[in-house]
């Protein structure tokens, strides 16, 4: 792909700017930025996104000023420029990783606020940070140790948080080479030689079972999937390091043209092999918390061989691997023009601690008082999936009460609850919610909401809600 004239004049402007720079690799520091751009384009990032990631470094690193920027660029640019300036402000007065994680967030949460006017200059964080991983072989071994730790603890489970597949395996193998070398090289070295012995059986199964689909007139595409070191590494620390208890070392992706075809393929793989029990998971119908789609299953061959299928449509695939990159900046217009005119778009489920984040920032630069230790905005926090009674699904954080719900559902209901029912049985609003649990909201128009509503909910967007409505309507305090 050619690059446009302000692409091409970002390049000019940035290699003037680090002029004269070198990275520790002995490089021009250029070559840096560069990668960069490469990198977002491949994510298939808007153009504003690729020019300010050519020009992240140069308002804290050369004499370029950001009003320079605004001019030469425009607004959009400056203002991710300035967050990405921001962000890394922000990390500058962090101490090792150690001694906040997982215990003190509160240097995380400012971090993550530095950038919630856009989501986009995390995007940009992450490629930056990839491609420093990439030549993280430059740096002394106590600062390589620190910044894969970091990428490892922080920076892989965000890019997994916004379900971009590929990065988060390639950022943690790359930060877990570094943090363990002897167990990496173990493990790698394990995989392959699996992977070996593994390929002729796989040859076989791929050619049953792309067969069987070619008779029912299914199109469809199949390929292996090497499991990535550090999954295999997380895994293994569930199993008792026991490898005979990992069932997706080896692994055949199915990608099909329609759901439909994803459910019917399901059907073939298992007239062919026997399903191990518990190893189906339906993706599709109850997606993960990031998104992702997929239909999985472990079957056992009749040579004895233990396999694991997924099976997604061409769509689904696409945003495993690069997730919300590709697709987020039009989602992030409306969501800029909505903040300017006052309203939050809903978003999909998914999308929604994106929201949560959002209005934090929002609050902060109307000069409002945000509580970090009251702000449960955790980006890595397990999900729970609850039903309505007409058996709408709802994505919650784990931990979230009956109100949490509410609000979730609409304003209007959170307003005015006066009960909850959990499971068809009456119940009170200090139940935690669980998974699979079906929740009926009572309400009353004479009901209004309570100040010591406050202490039954978890979520930003409920608590945001809750005062809203506390604020324009008043509350009678009452427990």
């Amino acid at each position: 792909m050619k690059d446009s004239e302000r692409v091409k004049r970002a390049i000019e402007v940035a290699t003037k700017a680090h002029e004269g720079q070198l990275r520790k690799t002995g490089e021009p520091y250029i070559i840096h930025p560069l990668a960069v751009k490469k990198i977002l384009e491949e994510w298939g990032m808007d153009e504003d996104t690729v020019i300010a990631g050519i020009l992240h470094d140069t308002v804290e690193d050369t004499d370029l000023t950001l009003n320079d920027i605004k001019k030469e660029f425009g607004e959009s640019v400056a203002f991710l420029v300035d967050g990405v300036t921001k962000l890394s402000n922000a990390r500058n007065g962090m101490r090792d990783i150690d001694t906040y994680l997982p215990e003190t967030k509160d240097n995380f949460l400012r971090l993550m606020i530095a950038l919630g006017d856009d989501i986009r200059v995390l995007i940009i964080k992450l490629a930056d940070r990839l491609h420093n991983l990439r030549t993280l072989s430059a740096l002394p071994p106590d600062k390589q140790k620190k910044i894969a730790k970091e990428s490892l603890e922080v920076f892989a489970p965000l890019a997994d948080r916004l379900n971009m597949g590929r990065l988060r395996v390639e950022m943690a193998d790359l930060a877990f080479k570094y943090v363990d070398p002897k167990r990496y090289a173990e493990l790698k070295d394990l995989i392959d030689k699996h992977n070996k012995s593994a390929a002729r059986s796989l040859k076989k199964i791929e050619e049953e079972v792309g067969e069987a689909l070619k008779k029912e007139k299914i199109k469809f595409e199949l390929s292996g999937r090497v499991k990535s070191v550090y999954s295999l590494h997380k895994k293994l620390a569930k199993h008792n390091q026991n490898i005979n208890e990992i069932y997706d070392l080896t692994a055949l992706r199915v990608i099909v043209n329609d759901i439909t075809d994803c459910y019917l393929t399901l059907g073939v793989i298992h007239s062919l092999y026997t399903p191990m029990g518990g190893r189906i998971k339906d993706y599709i119908a109850i997606p993960k918390q990031n998104g992702y789609q997929s239909l999985h299953t472990t079957v056992i061959t009749k040579d004895k061989h233990v396999v694991e299928f997924q099976i997604r449509t061409r769509e689904m695939h696409e945003y495993a691997e690069r997730g919300l990159a590709a697709s987020f900046y039009y989602n992030e217009q409306k969501l800029t023009e909505n903040y300017k005119k006052g309203k939050i778009e809903h978003l999909p489920t998914n999308l929604l601690w994106i929201t949560e984040l959002q209005m934090t920032a929002a609050r902060l630069r109307e000069g409002k008082k945000v509580d970090l230790k009251k702000l449960k905005l955790n980006l890595f926090a397990d999900k729970i999936f609850v039903y309505t009674p007409k058996g709408d699904i709802i994505d919650l954080p784990k931990g979230s009460l009956p109100l949490d719900f509410a609000y979730r559902l609409h304003s209007e209901i959170g307003d005015h609850v006066i009960g909850v029912k959990i499971n068809g049985k009456m119940s009170n609003l200090n139940k935690k919610l669980e998974q699979g649990d079906i929740v009926e909201i009572l309400t009353s128009k004479n009901q209004t909401p309570k100040t010591s509503w406050l202490d039954k909910i978890i979520t930003p967007h409920a608590r945001q809600k809750l005062m809203r409505a506390i604020n324009k309507n008043g509350a009678d305090g009452r427990v």
